[in-house]
Formats: C-alpha cells, sequence, structure tokens
C-alpha cells in the first residue's frame, strides 16, 4: 500500500470471528517474517483496524493515524524523510485461537507535498519591484514543500534535487533573478561586439539591473466581466442600424438567438449565438438522460430597425430513424422509456439590405428511447430575398472563410464542378470513403486506404491510383470570386495541372515481386488567393491561381510470416493549402539599396537615417516640447563647441584678458 488507507474484504461469516492487526519485523539471520498468533489487536502502534461486518461479506480497513507532513523548522509529530512510512503489517482473523485468514501488508508511504500548517496571521512585506526582486526563487510556489525543477528551493534535500539537477528552471523563473544583461562592460553573451561597445557600455552592479518588475507590473484592477448581452443603439427613430455580415442576431428580450453549435473542440454548445450571414450544418450527439430543448420558437426576432419578426414553423415527423438514432450496446435495459424529441431543426433567414424579413424554421420531431443515442441536426441558412442564390452576401462578391471553393467544368455540357477531398469513414478505406469541398480559407489533410496484393501489376496500380485522386478534382477552372458566373469565362480561373509522366514508357518496374517505384499517391492542391479591397469594413477576397500536382512514393508489400494470399495497404492523401499574397506586388528595392546594406535600418543597429528621430513627431517617449528644447540645447553646444574650436575666438579671447 502507498497511502494511509486501504481496504479488504472477508468472505463468509463473521460472527464469532476476532480480527486483529500485528507490527511485523523481519528476522536479521533467516530473513524470514516471524509467525503471528492470534494474540494481536485491533491497534497496533499507528495503525488501527476497523472492520464492518456484513452478511457473507465484512469489509476490514486499515488505516494509519499519524501525521504524513514533512518537518517543518522545530517541528514534532511529522516526517522526517520523504519516505516517512516502511512497515509491514498482518492482518489475522482467527476463531477460538485457530487462524481463518492470513493478509500481508507491505506499507511504503511518503510524506505529503502540501502544506497544511497554520498560516501566520503577519502581514508579508512585498519589497518595491523597481528596486529590489520581488523574488530570489520565483519557482518556489509551494510553502514547506519541494517544489519539483526548482533547484533554487530552499525546501529541496540534496536528494530530492537529484531526481531534477538536470532539469532545472533556468532563467529569471529558476532563480537567475539578476542575470547579466547585454549593455554590461563584463557580458560576453554577445556574439558580435562592436567596436564601439567598451565606449557606451554600462559600468554597473547586478543589483541595478533592467530584469527589475519583469513578473509584477505594480497596479492590479479587478476584471469586468461582459455580460451575455449587448445593449441596442438607442438613437431616436431607430432602434437598430441593421445587421453586418458576423454580428450576432438578436432577440425580441435583447439577448442573443441562440442554436446549438459546435466549438472549437469539437464538441457541441447549446447557447452559440447565430452569426449574420454566417451558414452552418451540425450534428451533436446526445441521449434520452442529457437531452434538453433548446430556444423556443415563440421567440421574436429583432428585424436589424427595431422591429420583431415571428418565426414561421412547421414540424414534421420522422418514421425512419435509421439516420439519426444509433444503439448502445453498453446499456441494457429491461424496461425502455421512449420519448417525443427532436430530431433536427433547419432554419432558413431571408434578409434584404441590412435587415432580417423573415424566418422559416422546419422541426423534424422522433421517438427516442433509452439505449439509443441521437445524432441531431441544425442548419442555419441566409438566403436573399431577391434571388435564390445565398451565396451573395450583402454585396460582397469575395470569398468567406469555410465556405466551399466554386468550381466549373468548362469542357462538358454540365458546365458545374466540384473540388473536394476525402472523407474517410469505417476502416478507412478508399471504398468506403465520401467526399466534401474543399472550404475556402482553412488547410486540409484527408486520406484513405487501398488494398493491394502481392501480385499487383505496377502500372495498373499507377492507373487506379491516379483515377482515384482526380476523380476528387472534376473541373477545370475555379471560381475567381464566390459569385462568380457560369456564362462568363472571366470569372474563373483555369487549374493548372502538373500531372505525373507516362509511367509506362518512363518506368520500369523490373522483375521485384511486391515492389513498386514511382506511385502517384499525394495529391498537392495550392490555392493562392489575395485581399482585393473591402465592401462595408469585410475584405474581399479572390483566387489568384489553383495549381494541382503529384508526389510519388514507393510502394512495398508489407506482410508478415506468410505472403501468399494475403493483401496489403497503401494509404493515398490529398492536402489543400491556401497561400495567401499581396494583390499588388511590392516595390523592387533600387540599386542604391542592395548594394549599401549599411544604411538599411532593417538590417543594422546603426541607422544613419534615424539620426534625428527623436527630434520628429513619430518619437513619443517623451513630450515633444522636451524633445525640442533638448534639441535646441545640443544644437547650442555643438555651435558654441565650432565656435570656440576656431583660431581666430582664441585670440579674440587672449586680447579680451590683455
Amino acid at each position: 500500500m502507498s497511502g494511509p488507507r486501504v481496504n479488504s474484504f472477508f468472505l463468509g461469516n463473521s460472527s464469532g470471528v476476532n480480527f486483529s492487526i500485528i507490527l511485523s519485523s523481519v528476522d536479521e539471520e533467516t530473513g524470514k517474517l516471524q509467525l503471528a498468533n492470534c494474540s494481536g489487536s485491533k491497534r497496533a502502534g499507528d495503525w488501527h483496524l476497523n472492520v464492518t461486518p456484513g452478511m457473507n461479506t465484512s469489509k476490514v480497513t486499515i488505516s494509519l493515524t499519524r501525521n504524513l507532513q514533512l518537518c517543518l523548522p522545530n517541528a514534532t509529530d511529522c516526517c522526517t524523510t520523504p519516505l516517512c512510512v516502511v512497515e509491514t503489517l498482518q492482518v489475522l482473523a482467527c476463531r477460538d485461537s485457530v487462524v481463518l485468514a492470513h493478509l500481508l501488508i507491505q506499507a511504503e508511504i511518503y510524506a505529503n507535498s502540501s502544506f497544511r500548517g497554520n498560516v501566520s496571521e503577519n502581514a508579508t512585506i512585498i519589497p518595491n519591484q523597481v528596486f529590489h526582486p520581488l523574488g530570489s526563487c520565483p519557482c518556489d510556489l509551494t510553502a514547506g514543500a519541494c517544489d519539483v525543477r526548482c533547484c533554487c528551493d530552499l525546501e529541496c534535500t540534496p536528494d530530492l534535487k537529484q531526481l531534477f539537477n538536470e532539469s532545472c528552471f533556468t532563467g529569471v523563473f529558476g532563480g537567475d533573478v539578476n542575470p547579466p544583461f547585454d549593455q554590461l562592460c563584463s557580458s560576453q553573451s554577445l556574439e558580435y561586439i562592436p567596436d564601439w561597445f567598451p565606449f557606451l557600455c554600462v559600468q554597473s552592479s547586478l543589483n541595478n539591473t533592467p530584469f527589475l518588475g519583469y513578473f509584477y507590473h505594480g497596479s492590479t484592477s479587478i476584471p469586468r466581466v461582459p455580460p451575455f448581452k449587448i445593449p441596442l443603439q438607442t438613437s431616436p427613430g431607430r432602434l437598430f442600424t441593421g445587421y453586418r455580415q458576423g454580428d450576432p442576431i438578436m432577440t425580441e428580450e435583447n439577448e442573443y438567438f441562440t442554436i446549438p453549435q459546435q466549438s472549437m473542440a469539437g464538441q457541441c454548445v447549446g447557447n452559440a449565438p447565430v452569426a449574420c450571414l454566417q451558414n452552418f450544418d451540425v450534428k451533436c450527439l446526445t441521449n434520452l438522460a442529457s437531452y434538453k430543448e433548446g430556444l423556443s420558437h415563440d421567440v421574436r426576432i429583432n428585424s436589424g430597425t427595431g422591429d420583431f419578426i415571428q418565426q414561421n414553423v412547421i414540424y414534421r415527423t420522422i418514421t425512419n430513424t435509421g439516420k439519426f438514432v444509433t444503439e448502445d450496446e453498453s446499456l441494457h435495459i429491461a424496461e425502455v422509456l421512449c420519448q417525443n424529441v427532436t430530431f433536427a431543426e433547419d432554419y432558413t433567414l431571408i434578409w434584404k439590405d441590412k435587415n432580417i424579413e423573415q424566418i422559416n424554421v422546419t422541426v423534424f420531431l422522433g421517438s427516442l428511447c433509452d439505449g439509443e443515442i441521437l445524432a441531431q441536426r441544425f442548419t442555419v441558412k441566409f438566403q436573399s430575398l431577391k434571388s435564390t442564390n445565398a451565396t451573395v452576401l450583402f454585396g460582397n462578391p469575395g470569398y468567406q472563410v469555410g465556405k466551399p471553393v466554386k468550381a466549373a467544368n468548362m469542357n462538358a455540357s454540365d458546365t458545374f464542378g466540384s473540388l473536394n477531398i476525402w472523407q474517410p469513414a469505417g476502416r478507412g478505406l478508399c471504398t468506403l470513403a465520401t467526399s466534401t469541398p474543399v472550404l475556402f480559407g482553412l488547410d486540409s489533410f484527408s486520406g484513405c486506404i487501398l488494398e493491394v496484393g502481392i501480385d499487383e501489376d505496377c502500372s495498373l496500380l499507377r492507373g487506379n491510383v491516379t483515377e482515384k485522386l482526380n476523380s476528387l478534382v472534376q473541373a477545370t477552372h475555379v471560381g475567381k470570386r464566390d459569385n462568380s458566373s457560369y456564362s462568363d469565362l472571366n470569372d474563373w480561373v483555369e487549374i493548372i495541372r502538373l500531372d505525373p509522366f507516362n509511367f509506362d514508357t518512363n518506368v520500369s518496374s523490373g522483375n521485384l515481386k511486391g515492389i513498386c517505384p514511382d506511385i502517384p499517391a499525394n495529391l498537392n492542391i495550392r490555392i493562392i488567393f489575395a485581399d482585393v479591397g473591402a465592401v462595408q469594413g469585410i475584405p474581399q477576397q479572390d483566387i489568384l491561381a489553383v495549381q494541382i500536382s503529384y508526389s510519388v512514393v514507393i510502394w512495398q508489400f508489407q506482410c508478415g510470416l506468410i505472403c501468399e494470399n494475403s493483401t496489403s495497404f497503401l494509404p493515398i492523401t490529398a492536402s489543400v493549402q491556401f497561400i495567401k499574397v499581396p494583390a499588388q506586388p511590392p516595390v523592387p528595392l533600387t540599386r542604391f539599396q542592395i548594394n549599401y546594406t549599411e544604411f538599411d535600418c532593417n538590417r543594422n543597429d546603426v541607422c544613419w537615417p534615424q539620426l534625428f528621430y527623436p527630434l520628429t513627431r513619430f518619437y513619443t517617449g517623451e513630450p515633444y516640447s522636451q524633445c525640442l528644447a533638448k534639441g535646441l540645447l545640443l544644437a547650442f553646444l555643438v555651435l558654441l563647441a565650432a565656435i570656440m574650436s576656431n583660431p581666430w575666438f582664441s585670440k579674440l579671447w587672449n586680447s579680451s584678458l590683455v
């Protein structure tokens, strides 16, 4: 046992059974435990035995009654070493001096690291961190105990320091509260020391260090947590000036209109606000025990002008629940309890200009029983009143992050195309994998597994892999903008394909069985975009170019002891990378800037073009009036030194003294 208490059970009738505990010692000559008899009691040293009788089972509890805290200075009844208790116990169950059961316990218990002593009421005097270090050992966070990896902690004994001596905290946190700084004359930390360093270095003690006050700023303030409400604008005549993209939709009670959504961690949040013009489609797993009703459909929504609109709700019943419900195999319930719950909610918000004109809600109801897991689905779609195309967002034709990339196949009669990546399911096989659209601004990496036999022909394997990768890109062009028209070719950019070379003529598979070189197993999609403007403060992002390339691998059959009649696996992947470039190319450097780098302030410590920077308006270290006064004084001293160094001044000075 390693804790102060341990439980065991005595099986059988405990009436007339006497339980006792004995501290056992080891015979130094034989190394064996001394024989125990039934003459013990329920207390032995610092140990106590307690028995809770039952019907056919009795609970036996052995507990330690001593203190397990490490000893502080001038303290008693404590542990002098970290390994506080090392003892051997024997628990006996006897009836009429006959041993019925015997339990041997080896106890090795360490002292507690938490501090439970009396806290002094004397106020701690905190030094002024501007002039003195706030603490000589910042990593000493626990009073009366050793902090791991804190080598400056005085509570750490030499034995404990050996456990983490090679991984101690470094820097100011590890106790080096006065490190030598770079401007110190005795510091040799700089790899390159300029020639003027001995003339301008600082000769000072380490007590006067720029690291003072590094951890503690000095001023504290009580944080003000904003409430889960935002006030509406109360200008006369209009209570609200309309929604912009990303603004939360408000209700009549001046609260957020919430629908369950997925968080960054992948979990569903029940009270997530709905953002204007941001569609989503989420699934949330729940069961009957944890099911909760969402926001009531009687809540009226603020249209954006101070008026309130009612939700148009249509209820439908789902009879085939196979797409929503799965059985929990870990639960086996005799009596099944069922309840009518919401399976899905479909919201369609119709907007015009900056206002919400109408809300249509379709609620799908079904029966959920105990032992079943429900995949609730919530969809929100914003649709323009003037057009059924929901991708036209308040006049912003550019892409928004999270929207599908628009593709087209200009070589087919039906110009609609697709640009997808895999969405594996089950075992991750390519035969079971589905596809999902490429979302703008989100780098993605997915793949699936292809089963390959040992007698697979390399040419056929290359063709099969290439066909599966090409099935993801059923397009020849990609829309520059989210509202690209299929009838205007100028709204599209052609996909640049770097197809793999002809394997049949350039690659020889050889006579090696189970090895195929140059398999195009990786599809790389690179999309270049830029910010070409802004509409109502929202950046307009357009796609400039799309490139598709392949990466080849060497496939080798993997098998165990027997390779016959078995299959191996070939993982094939697809990656999407979005690269942002400036809308306009940067201004090229002049020949002077390329050749004379000593005048480049970004690559040199000395910046001559900024010699008079303190006298400009860009310098904010001091008030401008003080900078101007100091500059004029400095100019006067320079002028005075120039005059006094002139020979005629010395002649004039000597003549005035005569």
